[in-house]
């Protein structure tokens, strides 16, 4: 018993002992662990980096994909603005292994050298080496600008570029090489306007630092253009590579849609050249023309330019839409549909006397910019000769007892509010009422019948003289006509036409004939001499300088209207700001109006739907009316007359009139109502237009082709009317419409 009692604290010792053991085994794997994990983490190396500068490298993270942005199309389908891939040129000099470095960077330095031009191939070598053996980062910009997607290519037949090196010439050099691919060739999209800068503050621009639209069409339609950026798990390795890491979490970009415009790039060509060289012509400081559609009210063109120096235009602001500015006499329009509406009278038989051209009314001194004044002149002379004092006694009369009604005209003619176009930036216009501080029943109305103390943006007036234009309903303007996904139509724009008129139709036949007056018979004699008719009205407007209006500082003239008068299809407006020459003020029958002539006169001629037939009487005969049959060359007439079997020109009789010219001729066969068949010989190699009724359309094609013109048409089979006349001689640009029947 006693022996055993000895044992028991032995083994209760080795136990104990053994514990500790195990203990101190185990606390020193555990030192040894984390010191391993410390050496590693901040001393260890691999590759030149420590492994925590690699952890931190190598991380999994969410990578953005950025769409490609969407185009923006003129009507006709010309690009205004698409989205151009540049890629830049950089090289991670350490990542290829020394065998293929040592035998490839002298090939491209070579390349480089012959492609870029910058340095000498020893150069480009010594600054690739440099960075191979440098502590930095390891990746060298190889050229400074991006590159085209066709130098992208060319780059890609480069060493350290092109993929499969170590299979190529491996082959040859019985070895294949490691890692060869060091190139990358990032993409970057860039904007381009392929007619910059023509259009460039309507199209608009992106913001530099996001990407996004900042103004125009850009800005105003982001959220269709901008598309959605895709997202990628991706991790970063060494040496700045990225490898894409499959998750079903992974977001393909989906790019932007499409923007087709309403603009028209020859009407926009046309307003630009012609605004600019009124504004060197009179150093004006800038100006606008809008272009639009009667019917639709697309806009065609809208041109913005700011002059900055001699000869030097920029399209920076959009004046068209943003420049709120008293109107001046343009405004009268809406007075005299006010007070047509109002009162009914015959603007004819209606007379004021508008004096030696000055009146004294309380405070206001009221003067017409004819020198000696008009005299007495009828209401409908008030507009056309835009007679300030005319406008005055007619708003005095109608008006001063009752100013709320004739705001109330003012909000039914739309000219209170915005129009609505799809675009930003429009100002909105402000027309004091009866609640504003400035408001004076005793004066207040006189300066606004004609366009003083109020804002109102270009195209605001412009759709005012549109709807009159527009048999009284007025237009929304529009400026996109659809948004698209390739073919796919995912929006679409339709023209917004009021219900109901802005005004009674004889209100409307009253202004739209005074507007034709203001024409031929008023401010704007500049435009009669044209082959179509033109309706519209001048405006001229005194500046403010240090808030209050100064003479001798310049002034903002417009010229607003529409054409052919008698049917009209485009209405537009014109404004010049700050025209001067000489230090003599000239007034918008002088600057505006020769501008308007110009758009609508090139206009004119490019949209054959605007020339009128030419009013040709048929020939008679003494049997009664004719029947043109057939018209065309004389060997192919008697062929076509002999198949069917139909009297045939005579060969070597004469023909009742005309003589072949040059051994061409051609030959027009008219039947009376009683049978009888005339030939007739024409001229068709004379340079005066030939006759060319009774033609298919193949001949007159070639004969009018020939002579230089432009030739539309519509309708099928034979030529029955014609735009020229036959024997016009015309000049210029030749452009003949035709009917066929």
């Amino acid at each position: 018993m006693k022996r055993t009692q000895k044992k028991q604290p032995n083994e209760k010792q080795a136990l104990i002992t053994r514990a500790y053991i195990v203990a101190a085994v185990l606390f020193l794997l555990a030192v040894g662990v984390v010191a391993k994990l410390i050496q590693v983490q901040y001393f260890a190396k691999y590759d030149g980096k420590a492994w925590a500068q690699i952890a931190a490298e190598s991380i999994v993270r969410l990578d953005t994909l950025p769409a490609m942005r969407g185009n923006i199309y003129a009507s006709d389908g010309s690009l205004l603005a698409t989205s151009i891939p540049y890629y830049l040129v950089e090289l991670d000099a350490k990542y290829p292994d020394k065998a293929y470095f040592a035998d490839h960077v002298g090939i491209l330095a070579d390349s480089l050298a012959r492609a870029f031009g910058r340095h000498s191939r020893r150069e480009y070598r010594a600054m690739i080496e440099k960075t191979r053996k440098g502590n930095k980062s390891s990746t060298l910009r190889l050229h400074p600008q991006a590159v085209s997607y066709q130098m992208k290519q060319r780059i890609q037949r480069w060493p350290f570029f092109r993929r499969g090196d170590d299979k190529i010439l491996g082959a040859d050099r019985k070895r294949k090489y490691g890692k060869t691919i060091g190139g990358k060739l990032p993409p970057e999209y860039r904007r381009y306007r392929p007619f910059s800068p023509m259009a460039d503050r309507t199209v608009g621009t992106l913001n530099a630092q996001t990407g996004r639209g900042l103004v125009g069409l850009e800005a105003s339609f982001d959220k269709y253009l901008a598309g959605r950026d895709g997202v990628n798990w991706v991790q970063d390795l060494p040496h700045g590579i990225r490898m894409p890491v499959a998750n079903e979490l992974n977001i393909r970009p989906e790019a932007g849609q499409d923007i087709h415009t309403t603009l028209d790039i020859n009407f926009q060509d046309v307003a630009e050249s012609a605004l600019k060289n009124t504004l060197e012509k009179y150093q004006a400081n800038y100006g606008c023309v809008i272009v639009m559609e009667v019917a639709t009210g697309k806009i065609k063109a809208m041109t913005n330019l700011t002059r900055k120096g001699p000869n030097q235009f920029v399209d920076d602001q959009n004046y068209a839409l943003t420049m709120g500015a008293d109107p001046g006499s343009t405004f009268k329009l809406a007075t005299m549909m006010a007070v047509l509406e109002e009162t009914g009278i015959d603007p004819d038989k209606v007379w004021v006397d508008a004096g030696r051209g000055q009146l004294k009314y309380r405070n206001i001194t009221i003067t017409d910019a004819h020198h000696g004044g008009f005299g007495s002149i009828t209401a409908s002379q008030v507009l056309e000769k835009s007679s300030n004092i005319g406008t005055h006694l007619l708003m005095k009369k109608y008006f001063y007892s009752k100013p709320d009604k004739y705001l109330s005209y003012l909000e039914k003619f739309r000219l209170k509010s915005r129009t609505g176009l799809h675009m930003q930036g429009e100002a909105a216009p402000f027309i004091r009422d009866r609640s504003s501080k400035l408001w004076n029943d005793k004066i207040t109305l006189t300066p606004m019948s004609y366009g003083y103390g109020m804002r109102l943006a270009p195209i605001q007036i412009l759709s005012l003289y549109n709807a009159i234009a527009n048999q009284g309903y007025w237009v929304r303007p529009m400026i996109v006509d659809q948004v698209r996904s390739s073919s796919e139509i995912v929006n679409t724009y339709e023209p917004y036409v009021t219900s109901s008129p802005i005004c009674s139709e004889r209100t409307v036949k009253l202004v739209q004939k005074m507007l034709e007056g203001v024409v031929q018979n008023g401010t704007a004699p500049e435009l009669k001499a044209s082959p179509y008719r033109i309706a519209g009205k001048t405006g001229t407007a005194q500046r403010i300088v240090n808030k209050a209006y100064v003479r001798g500082k310049g002034l903002r003239v417009s010229f607003v209207g529409y054409f052919p008068a008698n049917r009209p299809k485009y209405s537009c407006m014109v404004l010049v700001e700050n025209s001067m020459n000489a230090g003599t003020n000239l007034y918008a029958g002088q600057v505006a109006a020769p501008v308007f002539k110009q758009v609508a006169d090139r206009i004119y001629a490019y949209d054959m739907g605007l020339h009128e037939p030419a009013n040709l009487n048929r020939q008679k005969t003494d049997g009664g009316s004719t029947l043109v049959r057939w018209a065309g060359k004389a060997d192919e007439v008697r062929v076509v007359a002999s198949m069917l079997n139909l009297s045939a020109p005579p060969q070597n009789e004469p023909l009742a009139e005309g003589t072949p010219i040059d051994g061409e001729l051609w030959l027009l066969g008219s039947t009376s109502s009683q049978g009888k068949t005339k030939w007739v010989a024409r001229s068709v190699t004379k340079t005066e237009v030939p006759d060319l009724r009774g033609m298919p359309l193949r001949d007159a094609l070639y004969l009018m082709e020939n002579k230089g013109f432009r030739v539309g048409f519509k309708g099928s089979g034979k030529v029955v009317t014609q735009s020229l006349a036959p024997g016009d001689n015309v000049s210029g640009a030749k452009r003949i419409m035709l009917e066929l029947k």
